[in-house]
């Protein structure tokens, strides 16, 4: 344990322990995307009783998932996998066209629960590719939403991979590029990707609106708030997870000494604690509230009793379910009504 040294009065020395603390992050934890996408898994089980087939992880957490197959969900790689007839939901991070137009030949009931933040880059990447432009898409390769986004428009849709693929890029006209972004980067990494491209190509154009999500950059802002103080900084979220991933980098950007991902507390290693007095903890936008607890009860039970949070913005974003889910369940409750009549 840490300690400061002190001379005081007629003794020597006077050791006194510094008091271990948790800065929490606040906003952290589930998005409204996240929120709206595992209800929809829920819902849907309600209404039409399990099995569920639910098109790749609803969400990139390792809980979220195994706590939807306990109650009846069936994941599965491809539209393939799912019998004909049967109900599919398609994930949070988005589908090509393609994939709608399997659902169609294989007459599956198809639910999206695209994140609409998604939805929106899917909309400008349609739109810039209708104009003929080439669009600079930055973002990770092989992750679900770049996959989805590049399906919309693959003819015009080159990715970008991190400021060194900025070296890269091609383009047929540099007077009609613009670049888009996957909703779960780095914002100071994509920043910096962009001016790289601006340096090739000084009229490459933005977005009409910011790409990453509010979510995203919301957890990024409180945790380059309290990353200086903090010893150690501790994200619950899966290592899939995108958004969570970035979270320990910027928190090691920002000054945190060390920064570990885990899924559970019980990943936590002891020796990471050792001489620590100040733990940041925040979440990725795709991890359940109860797993932050579970974490801050390990904290308790090492002496981390003074848990402060600290809020940079109040977050009320909602969206709703998914038309299709919410025309069915709307039918069902007219007909239970009718019922009791």
């Amino acid at each position: 344990m840490a300690a400061a040294w002190f001379p005081a009065g007629t003794y020597d020395w006077l050791v006194i322990e510094e008091r271990k603390r948790v800065l929490l992050a606040n906003p952290r934890g589930y998005c409204a995307g996240v929120d709206r996408a595992v209800l929809t898994v829920e819902e849907a089980l309600k209404l039409y009783g399990a099995p569920i087939y639910v098109r790749k992880q609803i969400v990139h957490n390792k809980h979220v998932v195994a706590t939807l197959e306990r109650r009846g969900a069936i994941f599965v790689e491809e539209n393939e996998e799912v019998p004909e007839g049967a109900t599919v939901i398609f994930s949070a991070h988005g589908v090509a066209p393609e994939v709608h137009e399997q659902a169609k030949a294989r007459r599956l009931k198809a639910i999206d629960a695209t994140c609409p933040l998604v939805t929106k880059v899917h909309q400008e990447a349609k739109r810039f590719a209708a104009d003929d432009y080439d669009i600079l898409l930055i973002g990770h390769e092989g992750h679900e939403e770049v996959i989805g986004t590049s399906g919309e428009a693959p003819a015009h849709i080159q990715l970008v991979d991190g400021p060194d693929g900025a070296d890269k890029v091609t383009v047929r006209d540099p007077n009609k590029v613009v670049w888009l972004s996957q909703t779960t980067l780095s914002v100071d990494e994509t920043l910096e990707t962009v001016d790289r491209l601006k340096q090739r190509l000084p009229l490459l154009q933005s977005p009409p609106s910011d790409d990453i999500c509010y979510a995203t950059q919301n957890r990024q802002q409180v945790v380059k708030q309290i990353a200086p103080d903090c010893d150690v900084l501790l994200v619950v979220g899966s290592r899939n997870s995108s958004n969570s991933v970035r979270l320990v980098e910027v928190a090691l950007d920002a000054g945190a000494r060390a920064s570990y991902l885990v899924d559970y507390a019980s990943e936590i290693d002891d020796a990471w604690l050792a001489g620590a007095t100040t733990v940041g903890v925040t979440s990725g936008a795709s991890v359940p509230e109860d797993l932050v607890s579970e974490l801050l009860d390990h904290l308790v039970e090492r002496g981390f009793e003074d848990v402060s949070e600290v809020t940079t913005v109040d977050e009320r974003l909602a969206f709703s379910l998914p038309q299709e889910l919410k025309r069915d369940m709307k039918a069902a409750a007219a007909r239970t009504a009718a019922s009791t009549d």
